[in-house]
């Protein structure tokens, strides 16, 4: 028996994690959607601050590993903010849903 390529069996690793991914974040009740959108969120604060790092720690090297370290860094900041900001925008409209509705004033007014 041959040995597998690294590059399909890493791929397969990343197909079996996006099938595993999608039924875990759908079979998730709304009640608990919040909670785990504050630990995104926390997540991705790390991945920013690991992100600078990444960025700054070749900022002396100026071979061809530097500009790749810089670029990832820069994109995994983008990313990992762009998640941070879409993960409260989502718990805030999630938080919304469980306020209570304020009466018109018309309404109030019409019954006194």
């Amino acid at each position: 028996m041959e040995h597998v390529d690294p590059t399909i069996f890493r791929l397969a690793i990343f197909v079996l994690a996006i099938f595993v991914g999608y039924y875990v974040v759908w079979s998730v009740t709304p009640a608990l959607h919040t909670p785990l959108m504050a630990v995104t969120n926390a997540i991705s604060s790390v991945i920013v601050v690991g992100g600078l790092i990444a960025a700054a720690a070749f900022s002396g090297d100026e071979g061809p590993n530097g500009w790749i370290a810089k670029g990832a860094g820069v994109a995994a900041v983008t990313l990992a903010s762009v998640n941070i900001f879409g993960g409260f925008m989502v718990t805030r409209r999630m938080l919304a849903m469980y306020r209570k509705k304020e009466k018109p004033k018309a309404a109030e007014a019409a019954k006194a």
